[in-house]
């Protein structure tokens, strides 16, 4: 029996979702797209922010807070789900996209925050694919470097702070 996910109003999470297999089908800017579109898409059927993000070859990284009535999971699976679908129509396929459930961490503290947020960010810089995490466009830096809000929030002052930290 899988433990139950933690769930409270008005937290802060980091969530991670794995492609099915480890494969790396998120590898084309075009399939990265797609995803981005899509959680585009379910900002206008959900209420929820997005505060960063890295979409790698076959995982993402979001740093997400639901709206005050609205529930992670439900995003979540509408999000992974409507990937996974648009995903076996394009390439005209069946089967699961995503390997198991997502995974979820309440961000419950300033330092548990500057962590994931850092985290987050380097995980391009990690994987070699870039040198400096503001060059990955698949990643909340450049959204925030290129001032592109439509689909990451604005960084809140608390951000802000985070930010001064991390360029130290």
């Amino acid at each position: 029996m899988r433990k139950p996910r933690e769930l409270y109003v008005g937290a802060e999470y980091h969530v991670t979702a794995r492609i099915n297999r480890g494969e790396f089908i998120l590898d084309k800017s075009e399939i990265k797209e797609l995803f981005l579109n899509i959680v585009k898409r379910a900002k206008k059927k959900y209420s929820f922010s997005i505060y960063n993000f890295s979409i790698m070859g076959n995982h993402i990284h979001l740093y997400i807070k639901p709206g005050k009535k609205e529930n992670l999971s439900r995003i979540m699976q509408w999000v992974l789900g409507v990937f996974g679908r648009a995903y076996n129509k394009k390439y005209n396929l069946r089967g699961h996209v995503w390997y198991d459930r997502f995974h979820s961490t309440i961000i419950k503290s300033y330092k548990q925050l500057v962590a994931t947020f850092k985290y987050i960010c380097n995980n391009p810089v990690k994987a070699e694919m870039v040198k400096n995490p503001e060059d990955y466009k698949y990643g909340g830096l450049w959204y925030i470097h290129h001032h592109l809000f439509d689909f990451i929030e604005p960084p809140t002052p608390l951000i802000e702070t985070i930010l001064s930290e991390f360029y130290k």
